[in-house]
């Protein structure tokens, strides 16, 4: 930032400099040449006529202590020329360079004047030539006066002009750099702060930074840093809780079937018997990691921000006909009523929600009852309802059926659940902004069966 001020600080500065010291040079000749004029003058004064119309001649008597009266101190030195009306010399150094008779345009002086630099015995000099008109009783004419002052004060003066504005100048710089420097540290003092505090936390901290000092400018930057830190916790919690949940569901599964397997081995059970129950351990092992894995896909879904669009119409029909089997083992009077439904969402969330559902409730519908899959949409929200005619659910149990590994009680001729299924379906409907109900459904004050109600927004795009 320093840098970033001081450069065109500088460069303004430089150009200010040479400005200013352009123009004092100018003001440092207008009051010189006033100098010479006023010795041109004064020279003009002493001249004299003699003789008379064509043999008029200019006469000059002008003593050189004339011209000291104009000399500022002994550091410069005038010399004079007098010309008279045919340009011959009169008076003064002779060997003065011709005068130049041009007359400017434009004047701020009351006399017919020219300054012009010049070179004079190999020094330069500033020359002022004036036409001066002479009359006498004898006759008249346009004498030049011409008188050349050497620069050594001009340029004394053009150099103490010039250091006095770069002293001013550079005080001027020094003045911004350290008024830059002390509000720079006072304005970051509060960056720095905080930096500090970041870097003081443990590795594991992922607590929200607190906002009350941090500076209003880096008051996005830290509500932005907040929640990235509370995506990284939800992250972090989430993984904590998988490792801690497959550690502990899995070890009950493989301790049966080592147990299963030590018994067969042992002979205490026929070995067709030993290998089905260890058949259907491996089973329900298999289903218990299947469903982990796909509670832990629903977290990296969810990280991955928008999802494209996808006909929940189609995906529900096509779970339905992969789930034709199980309805038909359990005798079920299935029916399937959908419409278009565009929904953003992945194809593989959708397909795991409507199994989940539809599978829980195959298994806790009793065989031969009716078991309705409708999807509808009121041109807003989609809603898709799986309505079976079990025994319902209590309110207790509907809260407690959302959280991992907790399943309702299996009936007398079915085995329980590994309580994942739900849970998966409300991580889905969660991640994909719509809400999932479970509502008994009564008649005549009595639990007919229980309606899974799922409702996500349609995609604006449809």
């Amino acid at each position: 930032m320093l840098l970033g001020i001081l450069a065109p600080v500088i460069a303004v500065v430089a150009v200010n400099t040479v400005v200013l010291y352009r123009q004092a040079l100018e003001a440092a000749d207008t009051a010189y040449d006033r100098t010479l004029l006023a010795t041109a003058k004064s020279i003009g004064e002493l001249l004299e006529v003699t003789g008379s119309e064509s043999a008029a001649q200019v006469r000059a008597t002008v003593p050189y202590s004339a011209l000291e009266a104009f000399e500022a101190d002994s550091r410069s030195r005038m010399y004079y020329r007098v010309l008279g009306f045919q340009g011959e010399s009169v008076s003064g150094y002779d060997d003065l360079p011709t005068a130049r008779r041009e007359l400017p345009a434009r004047s701020v002086y009351a006399a017919l004047v020219h300054f012009y630099d010049d070179v004079y015995r190999g020094n330069p000099v500033r020359v002022a030539v004036l036409l001066q008109p002479v009359a006498g009783n004898q006759g008249t004419g346009m004498a030049t006066v011409q008188v050349a002052e050497t620069l050594e004060l001009r340029r004394t003066l053009a150099q103490q002009l010039l250091i006095d504005t770069l002293w001013r100048q550079a005080a001027l710089v020094s003045l911004i750099a350290i008024v830059v420097v002390l509000v720079v540290q006072r304005a970051t003092r509060p960056v720095r702060e905080l930096s500090d505090a970041i870097v003081a936390r443990p590795a594991g901290d992922l607590t929200p930074i607190a906002t009350a000092s941090a500076p209003r400018e880096l008051l996005p930057l830290v509500d932005a840093t907040n929640e990235v830190m509370q995506r990284l916790a939800r992250l972090l919690a989430h993984q904590k809780r998988f490792v801690r949940d497959a550690s502990h569901q899995l070890r009950t599964p493989l301790a049966v079937l080592k147990t299963q397997v030590q018994s067969a081995r042992r002979g205490d059970v026929e070995p067709a018997l030993a290998l089905a129950e260890i058949a259907h351990t491996v089973d329900r092992a298999t289903e218990l990691a299947n469903q982990m894995l796909a509670l832990a896909k629903v977290e990296q879904l969810r990280q991955q921000g928008d999802a494209p669009v996808t006909d929940w119409d189609a995906v529900a029909r096509a779970v339905a006909l992969d789930l034709a089997p199980l309805v038909a083992e359990r005798g079920l009077d299935f029916s399937v009523d959908t419409a278009p439904a565009p929904v953003r969402a992945h194809e593989w969330a959708l397909r795991e929600l409507v199994r989940n559902l539809l599978h829980n409730a195959i298994k806790q519908a009793p065989s031969g009852t009716p078991l309705a899959l409708r999807l509808v949409s009121d041109g807003r929200h989609a809603a898709l309802t799986v309505a079976d005619h079990g025994p319902g659910i209590d309110a207790a149990q509907r809260e407690r059926l959302f959280q991992p590994f907790s399943s309702s009680p299996p009936r007398a001729d079915m085995r329980g659940g590994s309580g994942l299924g739900l849970a998966i379906c409300h991580e889905i409907v969660d991640s994909l902004g719509g809400v999932l109900l479970l509502e008994n459904r009564e008649v005549q004050g009595r639990v007919a069966g229980l309606d899974a109600i799922v409702r996500l927004p349609l995609s604006p795009a449809a």
